[in-house]
């Protein structure tokens, strides 16, 4: 691609240059490559423009020029931010393919990722072909690609897009992550549609307040949602959220979105409300009274949470354009989502359970979703209504140290037993991630816990202390299938090795 295609400004003076890639690290630098200087957290690639040069950059994008050698003869774009206009010149090289998609951001402490496969689940029951960008990898279809972040670079992410259009999707749900909105690398996509799950305390170690984390969820609505190119857009929020009025206040001050908010509360004048009629380990009954039908549905994966989701699932079909009566036969449709409150089939008569849950906030929601169904088993008579509730946890290193005592108390507060472990300890001594989850517990409380570094071993404690009935919670890692040591990943799956401890096929590899 030449310059002219890339970059506006250029006039006719300026020399035809064929640009044969676009990078941000100096390393990846060829002959004939635009490198953009990004400032981030740890290093400014203002440092690196010389090292990209004598590599052969043909171009360049930065914030200050007058760090460029005077001797460059390539092109020199200096722009107020380099991680947006990266957004842009990303955009541009994959030929701009949000354009050709029903496109969908999901953004939210809780619940992307779930909220994503339930979008492409029921669009795909409707024959809308649809991919997924998010955390457990990127799909359409049975085409998959692994990935390690949320919501990729800027350049990954819209060549992701460029190969659903290529393989003829006609949507994509993505995974909107506070950080990608913060530095911008999902601007210059054009949305169809936004979703707002929930907002709690999580990634503090990076937004430092609960206010920017909220303006960065944020972004995706009142700026990215609102300056589509799309001619209707929709924005579905999740009106039982403390955040939402905020957020709802907002939305309506930046744009023309359509907004549509959902509720479990009857006296809320909603678009979309709920009301659970009955559930179990097994799945959720629910009824949805939309702004056209009132509908009875069942849903595979219990919890208030997952019904939120449906629900959200739901509007994003009918903002698609979807039959409301197709829309509503697909939720039963829905199987679940690897990490995701996971049910590990046993012969034990064990109910286990592997989720990705890793705030406080998460781990009391699931807690109170098993605490609620085994009480609605206690009072049928059922003997299951006995059962215990251990769980096995964790807490990241590297990460918000504030949520420690927080997620410990959370277990407490709906376990009869926690075995507290490593998640990802990264490069902290695991030892001190659990002193700092346990910090100022009471005797009783430490008589109620037990601290096991080792997570194979605490996976394996928990499962040789319970008894036919009782319920197990492997919270923290969900679908993951490796954990970080040091800087080393191994390979690690809760899942997995649940279910070779429960089948009794307990080999350390």
């Amino acid at each position: 691609m030449n310059l002219k295609s890339l970059f506006q400004k250029i006039d006719d003076q300026q020399p035809t240059i064929e640009i044969n890639s676009i990078v941000v690290d100096s390393q990846a630098v060829v002959p004939g490559a635009l490198f953009v200087a990004i400032r981030g957290a740890r290093t400014d690639g203002h440092q690196f423009i010389r090292q990209a040069i004598a590599k052969g950059a043909a171009a360049l994008v930065v914030e200050d020029a007058t760090v460029v050698p005077k001797s460059f003869s390539g092109f020199v774009n200096e722009v107020p931010s380099s991680r947006l206009e990266l957004a842009r010149l990303a955009s541009v090289w994959a030929g701009h393919p949000s354009k050709d998609l029903f496109t969908v951001g999901v953004t939210g402490t809780n619940g992307k990722t779930t909220i994503t496969h339930m979008i492409e689940s029921v669009l795909n029951f409707s024959s809308v072909s649809t991919g997924v960008i998010g955390t457990i990898d990127h799909h359409l279809g049975t085409t998959v690609w692994p990935t390690e972040m949320t919501t990729p670079d800027p350049m990954a992410f819209q060549l992701r897009l460029k190969d659903f259009v290529q393989l003829k999707a006609r949507a994509v749900a993505l995974e909107a992550s506070s950080h990608a909105l913060d530095q911008r690398r999902i601007d210059y996509v054009e949305f169809d549609a936004a979703v707002f799950s929930n907002l709690t305390r999580d990634h503090l170690d990076y937004h430092v307040t609960m206010d920017n984390y909220f303006a960065a969820k944020a972004r995706l609505f009142v700026e990215l949602l609102s300056k589509s190119v799309k001619r209707n857009t929709y924005a579905i929020l999740n009106a039982d959220d403390v955040w939402a009025p905020r957020l709802a206040s907002e939305i309506r001050k930046s744009g023309r979105s359509m907004l549509w908010q959902f509720s479990a509360k009857p006296e809320n004048s909603v678009d979309f409300n709920f009301t659970i009629e009955e559930q179990g380990f097994d799945g959720v009954h629910f009824s949805l009274r939309t702004p056209q039908a009132t509908h009875r549905l069942f849903l595979a994966m219990p919890g208030v949470h997952n019904v939120q989701n449906a629900v959200s699932a739901f509007a994003i079909g009918l903002a698609a354009g979807v039959d409301e009566n197709l829309v509503a036969e697909s939720i039963a449709k829905i199987d679940g989502v690897n990490g995701r409150l996971q049910r590990i089939a046993n012969s034990r008569g064990l109910h286990v359970f592997v989720d990705y849950a890793h705030t406080d906030d998460a781990l009391l929601a699931i807690l109170a979703l098993l605490n609620g169904i085994r009480s609605a088993a206690r009072a049928k008579g059922q003997s299951d209504g006995l059962a215990r509730i251990i769980t096995v946890f964790g807490c990241g290193g590297d990460r918000d140290r504030g949520k420690r005592p927080l997620m410990m108390r959370a277990a407490l507060s709906g376990s009869d037993f926690v075995i507290v472990t490593s998640d990802n300890p990264r490069t902290e001594n695991p030892e001190s991630i659990i002193d700092d989850a346990t910090a100022g517990l009471s005797s009783i409380e430490l008589l109620k816990s037990q601290r096991i570094v080792d997570r194979r071993s605490a996976i394996e404690r928990a499962i040789d202390i319970s008894k036919k009935g009782d319920v197990i919670l492997i919270a923290g890692k969900g679908h993951e299938t490796t954990q970080q040591i040091g800087l080393i990943k191994l390979p690690f799956s809760d899942a997995k090795i649940a279910h070779e401890i429960l089948e009794g096929n307990n080999v350390r590899s």
